[in-house]
């Protein structure tokens, strides 16, 4: 799924480019990159992906913060036999709203508040508290490498719960949405 077209502007300035230099980067006409921009004309599919990859390669050339910069690196974790009671009680006592799933080493799944407030509605507050992890938990989120780009991780963000940081195919870390407010500072 592509970015809104609408955002291309917005893209562009921020990273600091003309649409000249844009237009030139994707193939299409600098007068075709101001009409998509004004909304005057909308771009093929092919055409606005060029122009998002463009935009997102020139933003991590621009980036000079990673993910490992923004990671919290004391992860909190579970195990699959752990119960979705555990889970509650670790979530307040810690103020966190998801926590990531192990089986020793292996991320196996995350469990979060939105996906404990689903399994109430299926299975009732006295069965969800006996309930295990490993019949609850969402699917492993996403894992970066420690240096992939800062930018890169705010679209990601808002489709997962939270990422992981891996450094030499170990998790060293996890971003959620609130690390992601760092990036702004």
């Amino acid at each position: 799924m592509l970015p809104r077209i609408d955002s291309i502007k917005q893209i562009r300035q921020k990273i600091g480019i003309t649409q000249k230099k844009l237009a030139t980067m994707t193939g299409v006409s600098t007068s075709m990159i101001n009409q998509i921009e004004s909304g005057r004309s909308q771009p093929s599919y092919d055409t606005a992906k060029k122009i998002f990859e463009s935009l997102a390669k020139l933003e991590g050339e621009s980036s000079s913060h990673t993910a490992g910069d923004f990671c919290s690196k004391d992860i909190v974790k579970l195990k699959p036999t752990n119960t979705l009671h555990d889970a509650i009680k670790k979530m307040h006592q810690l103020s966190i709203s998801q926590i990531p799933v192990f089986n020793n080493s292996d991320v196996v799944g995350v469990i979060s508040e939105d996906g404990i407030v689903k399994h109430l509605v299926d299975l009732g507050e006295a069965e969800l508290k006996k309930a295990k992890l490993a019949d609850t938990m969402d699917p492993v989120p996403p894992i970066v490498d420690f240096d992939t780009p800062a930018n890169v991780l705010v679209p990601l963000i808002r489709y997962s719960k939270c990422i992981l940081v891996s450094k030499k195919s170990k998790i060293v870390g996890i971003i959620t949405a609130s690390d992601t407010l760092k990036m702004m500072e």
